[in-house]
């Protein structure tokens, strides 16, 4: 039990400095983030709400409690990663750009996976006692 604790820590905090690094670059649009973004078709805007949403599911990944937020912010991150490997993948860039959401895909399916009892969604009980999101 204790071993699947320290992993879920060492997964989660892997993760949290990945999606902060990423988001960080996303806000402040580095000229590598801006061309990465185009070339994949979406607009440029596109990297502002990517790196407010990352920087939010870092805290909430986080923070104590709220176990129903965690669960967003994990479907967020599992979201955004699959979308972006799914993005590299039909436009044909060099495994470099794909291996950086790919990781952060695992990551986050590891973490999700390992996190312990007091951070999910209880069974048997309802939504607001299991929740606790404010």
């Amino acid at each position: 039990m204790k071993r699947k604790k320290i992993s879920y820590w060492i997964v989660t905090v892997w993760l949290s400095l990945g999606m902060l690094s990423t988001g960080i670059v996303q806000l402040i649009r580095m000229d590598e983030e801006v061309q990465a973004i185009t070339e994949l078709g979406y607009p440029v805007y596109f990297l502002t709400i990517l790196g407010i949403w990352k920087l939010l599911g870092v805290i909430a990944v986080l923070i104590p409690g709220s176990p129903l937020l965690k669960e967003w912010a994990y479907a967020g991150f599992f979201f955004a990663m699959s979308g972006a490997v799914y993005s590299y993948l039909v436009s044909g860039p060099s495994t470099a750009t794909l291996s950086g959401p790919l990781l952060l895909l695992v990551l986050t399916v590891l973490s999700w996976y390992l996190r312990p009892a007091d951070r999910k969604l209880l069974p048997g009980k309802t939504s607001a006692e299991s929740a606790n999101v404010f």
